[in-house]
């Protein structure tokens, strides 16, 4: 079998140049739809105390060496999040960031160690109108790339179509025949045994120490992921409250969040929330992620105690996060997420 030859090579980059040029033109149209419409662009620190509390998102871990030779824990971070809800405590009010982001544990058609993440809030909004900025991002990044249909792997969406919204239930129920709330109590409480026969008699196979988020996932990558996004992009809206760390409970029902998730073609290609300011709640939540994760990982990160005092100024705002190469590798008909991607990370 022959190697492949490596991306800097002038024919392969001759191959890759129109889906790269595709890209920047993307991100200044990106760019210039935040800038038509009040928001300031922010740049902020790639290294941070805690890169995030989040069970199955995992960092890249460094260290901050002192002129005195003390050292002090670091990660690049997995998103601005933090960083950026400590702007909005500040007093900014609509802001984006257009950056790099560092996820371990990831990589494959769909994910790369590094990857860039457009992320952007709105102070005094709904998360409902994050879904509207979605539906236009869409559409700006295929006129913009002159493409009239995304695909990938077979699936195709219309991007200038106006996105199906499904709630997390209703596609358990469509794609799975589970009564995901019947698992599910007022206080956000979890019934493991309820889901699990559910999942069973659903074709799901568990196992005896799958926890109920665990057997949550099962259903949603096996079941309702794959329908997703096809003829028109799916917004998957109002997740239970316990698959939401960072995300307030709905005021029309307690068990589940102002979570929602783009998709298109199958592809997850953004995350929002209405965002949780409650600090006593916030603090309770990602010390249950943070048990999780030690139970699956074998790891904890830190809480960030400076975001948590942030938290207790910052108003009321709606944010999200959206992949940026995976929303490209749409637009541009590419295969793998190395293909939009001016310099990959060596493998191995």
């Amino acid at each position: 079998m022959t190697e492949a030859s490596p991306w800097w090579t002038p024919h392969v980059h001759a191959d890759r140049r129109p889906r790269l040029i595709a890209r920047s033109r993307i991100s200044a149209a990106i760019r210039a739809w935040f800038a038509e419409r009040d928001f300031i662009e922010v740049e902020t620190a790639s290294l941070q105390v805690s890169p995030g509390n989040e069970t199955h998102i995992s960092a890249f871990a460094t260290q901050e060496i002192g002129s005195d030779g003390s050292h002090w824990p670091r990660y690049l971070h997995t998103s601005p999040e933090f960083a950026c809800k400590k702007l909005l405590a500040a007093g900014e009010k609509r802001i984006f960031s257009f950056g790099p982001v560092w996820r371990n544990r990831e990589r494959g058609p769909l994910h790369h160690p590094e990857f860039r993440m457009v992320e952007w809030y709105r102070v005094g909004e709904t998360y409902e109108s994050l879904m509207a900025d979605c539906a236009a991002l869409l559409s700006l990044a295929a006129k913009t790339a002159d493409c009239r249909q995304f695909s990938f792997r077979g699936r195709t969406a219309d991007p200038l179509a106006e996105p199906e919204r499904l709630t997390v239930a209703e596609a358990f129920e469509r794609y799975a025949g589970i009564d995901l709330l019947a698992s599910v109590g007022r206080d956000g409480s979890t019934d493991r045994e309820q889901l699990n026969a559910a999942a069973v008699s659903a074709g799901i196979v568990t196992a005896p120490d799958d926890s109920w988020a665990d057997i949550f996932s099962k259903v949603i990558v096996e079941k309702v992921e794959p329908e997703l996004g096809h003829g028109r992009s799916t917004i998957l809206c109002e997740y239970p409250i316990s698959m939401a760390a960072l995300a307030r409970p709905s005021p029309r029902d307690s068990r589940v969040s102002e979570r929602f998730e783009l998709y298109c073609c199958g592809v997850e290609l953004a995350n929002a929330f209405g965002e949780l300011t409650d600090v006593a709640e916030q603090r309770r939540r990602f010390a249950a992620e943070m048990e999780e994760k030690e139970r699956i990982y074998g790891e904890r990160y830190p809480i960030d105690e400076d975001f948590l005092n942030a938290l207790s100024l910052m108003p009321e705002a709606s944010g999200i996060a959206l992949g940026f190469d995976r929303l490209v590798m749409l637009a541009s008909g590419a295969s793998k997420i190395e293909d939009v991607i001016w310099t990959p990370v060596a493998e191995g």
